[in-house]
């Protein structure tokens, strides 16, 4: 006969305890994710909005890489309901992990797009057609979504560098759709940077990452299924 008294083991595993969990777990991520980043932030304050310091905005912006990926492992691990809740724990597990596949990827990736940039600012002193800057556009926004797959792989995955970057290059024709959820997720931050304020999407980073989380299962699935033991 039921008491009608609820049992421990049914705490936390309500709605209203899920989405407190999930509020729980966004807020340390994005709070870990700006700690861990806040030597690069602090220096991009620092740097001036002339064209000439692209560089050594790329340079401020090597610490972002590896603390995306780690909010990434930890929104990807992250417990469902309020028993069962370590998003500090699981961001620094997350860190440690992936800091190093990160940068290797990440370090070429602003390299690249540093070239693109600063050439596109500095377009008129080339000489080249003007299509060329239309190309130079298009190849740095695939250049972005391919950054987008390769990020979300290397962040859940243990690949090498170069077979993480082959995937993210297969996966952007591959999984269209995804790569479309991941090129609104960045339409929606260069629109929110441009119009409002640039420290949004850092402030949005965690829900911004839980979306492209979402958007990519396609890619997590088929990664699960085709290419791990």
């Amino acid at each position: 006969m039921s008491s009608g008294v609820p049992h421990a083991a049914d705490f936390g595993a309500g709605a209203l305890s899920r989405a407190a969990a999930l509020i729980h777990t966004l807020v340390t991520v994005e709070a870990l994710l700006l700690l861990a980043a806040a030597p690069g932030l602090a220096g991009l304050l620092l740097v001036g909005p002339d064209p000439a310091n692209l560089p050594l905005a790329a340079v401020c912006l090597l610490p972002l890489g590896p603390a995306l990926s780690a909010a990434l492992y930890a929104l990807h691990h992250r417990g469902r309901d309020l028993t069962e809740l370590h998003p500090a724990r699981t961001y620094a597990r997350g860190w440690r992990l992936n800091a190093l596949p990160a940068l290797k990827l990440w370090t070429p990736l602003l390299a690249w797009l540093t070239v693109i940039a600063f050439t596109l600012t500095h377009f008129s002193a080339t000489g080249l057609p003007g299509w060329w800057a239309v190309l130079l556009g298009v190849i740095g926004a695939g250049s972005l979504l391919w950054g987008a797959h390769a990020l979300v792989l290397t962040s859940l995955f243990t690949f090498r560098a170069r077979d993480t970057a082959r995937l993210a290059a297969y996966f952007l024709v591959r999984h269209a759709r995804a790569t479309l959820g991941a090129a609104s997720l960045l339409l929606l931050t260069a629109a929110s940077t441009a119009l409002l304020t640039e420290a949004l999407p850092a402030l949005l980073a965690a829900p911004l990452l839980l979306s492209l989380l979402h958007s990519s299962r396609p890619v997590i699935a088929e990664t699960q299924e085709d290419f791990t033991a």
